[in-house]
């Protein structure tokens, strides 16, 4: 069972050797001591599709989502983010307006490091940017991943899957019992999804009724991942 999730983590999760921990110690502090740190509530906008960067963020508490607005105005959430990651980054790399929104799905704290602080971090530290570069390379891949996997998946499959992904973005949202809590809206749980709510409450009740998972108030226990691995029929994926 491990394998074939730490599978999942491999294609759809930002690998921890581009986190920000595997920079040197003194990198770290340098970087730290250049942020300016600021709580955000649940919803909260951090940057917005169509806007210039004018720095980057790191993300030291909570979780965020990566979207696109559609024409419709309806969400289409790409990415969650977690703590230890950074966000922003391939915009100002590129000297680009933001092609997609973050915002909090949590109550976060959120480290902001301007444009120029950056850039001096940037020439006193190439370890800081080969990882900058290295993380563009492998979220690219991430990203083209998870469509390539998601647009030909029923919508069950899909759900079934999302809930492995959410799962291990999770990990450390643990109850009393030491089991896992995904903790989203049904909102948010569908925009990545790529459905109606409607469509998304009635698989999650299915998926209850079968035992596969536990669902208390907001919060959703994965009670059978190598089920839903199955379901999610991941095999020509892997």
């Amino acid at each position: 069972m491990e394998d074939s999730l730490s599978k999942i983590r491999e294609r759809f999760h930002l690998k921890r050797e581009f986190d920000f921990e595997s920079l040197p110690e003194h990198v770290q502090i340098d970087f730290t001591n250049q942020m300016i740190v600021k709580r955000f509530k649940r919803g909260q906008n951090i940057f917005t599709e169509g806007a210039f960067p004018s720095g980057i963020y790191f993300v030291k508490k909570g979780k965020i989502k990566k979207f696109k607005t559609l024409n419709s105005g309806k969400e289409q959430i790409i990415y969650l983010c977690c703590e230890g990651e950074m966000i922003g980054y391939a915009a100002f790399m590129g000297e680009e307006r933001y092609h997609d929104s973050a915002a909090a799905i949590t109550e976060s704290l959120i480290g902001y490091i301007s444009k120029d602080r950056l850039v001096c971090l940037l020439d006193k530290h190439q370890e800081l940017a080969k990882l900058l570069v290295m993380k563009l390379s492998h979220e690219f891949g991430v990203m083209v991943n998870f469509i390539a996997t998601f647009t030909k998946k029923s919508v069950r499959e899909r759900v079934a899957l999302t809930l492995l992904i959410l799962n291990e973005n999770f990990r450390q949202n643990k109850n009393i019992d030491n089991e896992i809590e995904i903790e989203l809206t049904r909102e948010d749980f569908a925009n990545i999804v790529g459905i109606a709510v409607e469509t998304l409450v009635r698989i999650l009740s299915s998926f209850a009724d079968e035992g596969l998972i536990v669902k208390i108030k907001r919060r959703i226990i994965v009670k059978k991942p190598m089920d839903l691995f199955t379901i999610a029929d991941l095999t020509d994926t892997f």
